[in-house]
C-alpha cells in the first residue's frame, strides 16, 4: 500500500522561487512508494493549521518545504503523533535540515524521502512553545528581530545585520539555574540548542546531539572587535566551543531570568519574551525522515 505524503510549502520562505517545486516533486518522488498531495501555505500559521489537519486524518509523513520558521509551524503540529516529518529546506538558513544531513538542493532533498526512514528525535520547550533547532537571547536573537524587519532574506543579508549590530548591541545580565547549575553572568549570546547550529553551517553547539534528552546551552561572552575573523572561523569549523569567550553547559531543563524583557527567539523566528523563561527537553517527541541514525 503506497504511503500518503503531503508537502506543504511556504512561498515566502527564503529567496528562491516556489513555484517549481510541485514539478520537482511529481518528477523526483517515487510515486510507486507515496501517494504525494501539495499544498501552499497563504499565511502566518497556515502551516500548523494544514498540518493538524492531516495528523488527524493520520497521513503518513508530512513535508515542511521551507526554513526554520515553516519547519516549526509543521512540527508543533507533528510532535507525538504517528506522522513523520519531511523537509524540503529551502529557507535561509535551514538549520535543523542541515544537522539531519538533509540536501540543500529541493530536487535532491525530494529525491532522498525515496530512501529515508523514520527516526525519533528531541524536542525543547521554551515556555511551552515547541522548538527543534535552537532557540535563545542575547545578540542573535536582537539579529533575528532585525533580520525579521529587512525587505531581503538569504545570507548576505544577514551578514549585514551581524555587522551592524556589532556595534550597536549591549550585553545583558543572566541567572541559570536549575539540572545542577547556578550561574550569573553577563553574555553577549546565550543560545539553547537542541540541534548543533543556527543555520548556514555556522555550529554555535558543536557537540549537541538531537538524542541525547540534554539541551546544550551555549554563552558567550563579549569579546573585542580583533576577536570576530577567529570567533567567524571556529563558528564554521565546529570548534566554537573550544573559545576562551565560550561555555557550554548541558542540561534536561533549566530556568533562565533575566532584568528585564527583551527579544527572544525559537528557530529563528523572534518574539518577545518575559524576565523569566524555562527551557527544558522533550526526548524522542518528534518522528522525522532522514537517511542517518544520530
Amino acid at each position: 500500500m503506497k504511503k500518503k505524503i503531503v508537502f506543504i510549502i511556504n512561498p515566502k520562505s527564503g529567496t528562491s522561487k516556489k513555484e517549481l517545486i510541485p514539478e520537482l516533486i511529481w518528477s523526483e518522488l517515487d510515486q510507486t512508494i507515496f501517494e504525494p498531495e501539495v499544498l501552499f501555505t497563504e499565511y502566518r500559521g497556515h502551516g500548523s493549521e494544514l498540518a493538524r489537519m492531516y495528523v488527524k486524518e493520520g497521513v503518513d509523513y508530512v513535508v515542511a518545504v521551507g526554513g526554520d520558521g515553516t519547519v516549526n509551524e509543521v512540527a508543533r503540529e507533528l510532535i507525538h503523533s504517528a506522522t513523520a516529518l519531511g523537509i524540503v529546506p529551502v529557507g535561509s538558513g535551514n538549520g535543523l535540515a542541515r544537522h539531519l544531513n538533509i540536501p540543500m538542493s529541493p530536487r535532491k532533498a525530494i529525491e532522498q524521502l525515496n530512501h529515508s526512514e523514520p527516526i525519533w528525535i528531541d524536542y525543547g520547550l521554551v515556555n511551552n512553545q515547541p522548538f527543534f533547532c535552537t532557540c535563545g537571547t542575547g545578540f542573535d536573537a536582537y539579529v533575528s528581530t532585525e533580520f525579521a524587519k529587512g525587505k531581503h532574506r538569504g545570507v548576505m543579508s544577514y551578514l549585514e545585520k551581524i555587522i551592524t549590530g556589532y556595534f550597536s548591541y549591549k550585553t545583558q545580565n543572566y541567572h541559570l539555574l536549575g539540572d545542577g547549575i547556578d550561574i550569573k553572568a553577563s553574555a553577549f549570546v546565550l543560545t539553547f540548542a537542541n540541534a548543533s547550529q543556527w543555520g548556514n553551517n555556522a555550529y554555535i553547539a558543536p557537540q549537541a546531539s538531537v538524542q541525547d534528552g540534554k539541551i546544550d546551552i551555549s554563552m558567550m561572552s563579549s569579546f573585542p572587535i580583533i576577536a570576530i575573523p577567529s570567533l567567524a572561523l571556529q563558528l564554521f569549523t565546529k570548534t566554537i566551543d573550544k573559545d576562551f569567550f565560550m561555555s557550554t553547559l548541558r542540561a534536561k531543563e533549566v530556568t533562565l531570568k533575566r532584568d528585564e524583557p527583551g527579544p527572544f527567539h525559537y528557530d529563528g523566528e523572534p518574539y518577545e519574551e518575559g524576565t523569566e523563561i524555562n527551557i527544558r527537553v522533550v526526548p524522542d517527541g518528534l518522528k522525522v525522515l532522514t537517511r542517518k541514525r544520530f
